[in-house]
């Protein structure tokens, strides 16, 4: 397909992944950030995405030049762009205030798609002169490794725009799927939130610990679930089995929101996860390393066509 003139807004993690997986798969990309502290910061972090792949046997060691050659960075907005990739923090005055930049210097019909992973489309087109160009396209991090993207549509977005962010997004090696409609939490949070409240209502209710609940997860669903998805899995069960067993197993799952104290315990202890090294576990360096290995070992055998 004709290539897109392509600006990724904002240098941080998102932005950084999302721009080296466009320049990996031949696609100049123009990178942009107001701080020039952090766009110095890409060549380096375009490189440990680049070496993580090469040691997983992903990416070619040697395409680190060839990468670097098509990102380009900038700290200036006066730049042409059909399609405009925004990364910034989760701030509605803040992408409010870039996308009336925006409007001011791109053409009619460029787009700009958010990678917001929660604020609804029509909220953020609100003040645009052309709310029908905005949609989100939701990368999951790290969007170097997930290849899932959810091209949300607003009530005023043009279909075409979302069929033309589609095709581009497939085209360069990712799982896009368009929403019919937008919803809080799109598609991937609102599973991920309903397994993590379950989770947390196993935790609480002394069924099992937290390790346990792991380790149940990893052995079991998730390998399930990265080769079929729930409603196929229900279908291979078998949809009468599944009735019946919702009959008597759904009444006693979690619903609400009490669970959520095991979390607001924890963060009023200062123990908020990896971040702070405390939170369900104690993030060592032993902890990490086995995150680190389980992670190259998924690569290496679960994403490779």
């Amino acid at each position: 397909m004709q290539q897109m003139n392509t600006m990724v807004l904002g240098a941080g993690l998102m932005g950084i992944g999302i721009a080296t997986h466009f320049a990996r798969h031949g696609r100049p990309v123009l990178l942009y950030d107001t701080d020039p502290a952090r766009l110095s910061e890409v060549p380096a972090a375009v490189g440990s995405i680049l070496a993580e792949l090469a040691a997983a046997g992903l990416a070619d060691p040697q395409e680190s030049a060839a990468t670097l050659a098509r990102l380009h960075t900038t700290n200036e907005l006066a730049q042409a762009a059909q399609l405009l990739i925004e990364a910034i923090p989760e701030r509605l005055a803040l992408k409010h205030a870039l996308y009336a930049q925006l409007e001011a210097l791109i053409a009619d019909t460029a787009i700009i798609a958010s990678n917001t992973s929660g604020l609804p489309p029509d909220q953020l087109a609100a003040p645009l002169r052309h709310p029908e160009r905005l949609l989100i396209a939701h990368f999951w991090n790290p969007p170097h490794l997930i290849p899932l993207v959810e091209i949300v549509p607003g009530s005023a977005t043009e279909p075409r725009h979302l069929a033309t962010v589609e095709r581009l997004l497939t085209a360069l090696d990712l799982e896009a799927v368009v929403l019919d409609r937008a919803a809080p939490g799109f598609v991937g949070n609102r599973l991920q939130f309903a397994l993590l409240r379950e989770a947390l209502h196993i935790v609480q209710s002394g069924i099992a610990s937290p390790q346990v609940v792991d380790q149940v997860m990893r052995a079991s669903l998730g390998r399930r679930y990265a080769m079929v998805g729930p409603l196929e899995a229900a279908d291979m069960t078998g949809l009468d089995t599944v009735a019946d067993i919702a009959r008597h197993l759904l009444p006693t799952l979690a619903a609400g929101d009490g669970m959520m104290t095991l979390v607001q315990e924890k963060v009023e202890q200062g123990q908020t996860g990896l971040r702070s090294g405390d939170g369900f576990y104690r993030w060592d360096d032993a902890r990490r390393t086995r995150i680190a290995q389980r992670r190259t070992h998924q690569l290496r055998f679960a994403l490779k066509p």
